[in-house]
């Protein structure tokens, strides 16, 4: 039998978002229905309405989201009816090359629900990164569905999902930072400023954010940036080796991802420094570079795809992190809404006045 329930639909490239009736069918081997208590309207949300990751409409959007298990298929045994839970999109597999090797945050062959949600007269729908949680219940792979205190407030949670993971991850898990290092983030944005966050978990003295908006930089000194430059108006390069003697950071994180914003990244690095790419680039740019800066500097440059995380082991760690108030979770909040909200909130999510919207069900 399958549950009728409300969802935020995407039927067109470009089209304003609808909300619509979405059968959700009972789990089937491997599989869970989770109800959705919160979501964040992502990034990647719009990029999905917008086509630009792939054309595969209509989509059902939302994927970071936090809930409670409702039903699970035969043969689920990591959650249980009942379970609080946040959604993950990369459900590992166990058994490519990257899980047999000890690397299952690299996973190549993750799970996503075999059945497909639809539209009341059938029209199979997309989820947006196999969850598709703007709706009241969504079925996911058993593996897409982390278990975490359930204290922890679904709000904050559903950010674990994408935003924050990519961005504490970007510092921590791809950049490596250290205690005493020095950072730049650039673009403080959900993203940025949860790299800014982890930075400071990790132990990083200096921290400097870039942005063009100072309202984005106010809201990075609160995440733990000790500097911040507005590079409409002073050369960032320039100012971020004034911060560090003249060297440059350890580690310069792009999350904006352009190709002048990663080269700005990439000369703002000391030698031997690492520079981290999270945020996501079009597939037409390109990126030039002298090659005797990419010999002469050394260190290393690294893209990171979900902050490098794995969800079983980084998604508990950081709401653990939150509820003893060492890690601020909340913080990104900026707004709850409703599902006939979202259309709004990627308005306001494109003119940059705000970190999170958080769709509560």
């Amino acid at each position: 039998m399958a549950y009728e329930v409300r969802g935020v639909v995407a039927r067109g490239k470009g089209a304003p978002v609808t909300v619509e009736t979405v059968l959700v069918p009972d789990p089937g081997p491997g599989e869970a229905v989770v109800d959705v208590q919160a979501c964040g309207v992502c990034h990647t949300d719009l990029h999905y309405r917008e086509g630009g990751i792939n054309d595969e409409f209509p989509f059902l959007l939302g994927h970071e989201a936090a809930g409670t298990v409702s039903a699970v298929g035969e043969g689920v045994t990591d959650v249980a009816v009942g379970d609080f839970v946040v959604l993950n999109w990369r459900a590992v597999c166990g058994q490519c090359r990257a899980c047999r090797k000890g690397q299952p945050q690299y996973c190549f062959a993750t799970h996503n629900a075999a059945q497909k949600m639809t539209l009341a007269d059938g029209t199979e729908l997309s989820p947006a990164l196999g969850i598709g949680a703007f709706a009241e219940k969504t079925l996911v792979h058993s593996g897409q569905c982390t278990k975490v205190d359930p204290q922890t407030p679904a709000t904050a949670a559903g950010l674990l999902g994408c935003g924050v993971m990519a961005g504490v991850g970007a510092a921590i898990n791809t950049g490596g930072v250290q205690r005493g290092e020095s950072v730049a983030v650039f673009g403080c944005g959900g993203v940025g400023d949860a790299a800014i966050a982890g930075a400071r978990l990790a132990g990083a003295t200096t921290i400097v954010a870039v942005d063009v908006d100072d309202r984005k930089l106010a809201w990075a000194r609160q995440f733990g940036a000790t500097h911040t430059v507005n590079s409409r108006e002073t050369d960032p390069v320039e100012a971020i080796r004034g911060f560090t003697g003249g060297f440059g950071v350890d580690v310069a994180i792009d999350a904006v991802g352009r190709p002048e914003v990663f080269t700005q990244a990439f000369h703002a690095r000391d030698l031997a420094g690492r520079v981290v790419l999270v945020g996501v680039p079009t597939p037409e740019m390109q990126l030039t570079l002298p090659m005797i800066e990419l010999f002469g500097r050394g260190g290393a440059l690294k893209s990171s795809w979900y902050g490098d995380c794995l969800p079983s082991r980084d998604f508990p760690m950081l709401a653990d992190l939150h509820r003893q108030g060492r890690f601020p979770l909340d913080d990104f909040v900026t707004e709850t809404i409703g599902l006939d909200d979202v259309e709004t909130a990627f308005e306001k999510m494109h003119r940059g006045d705000v970190l999170r919207s958080v769709v509560v069900l």
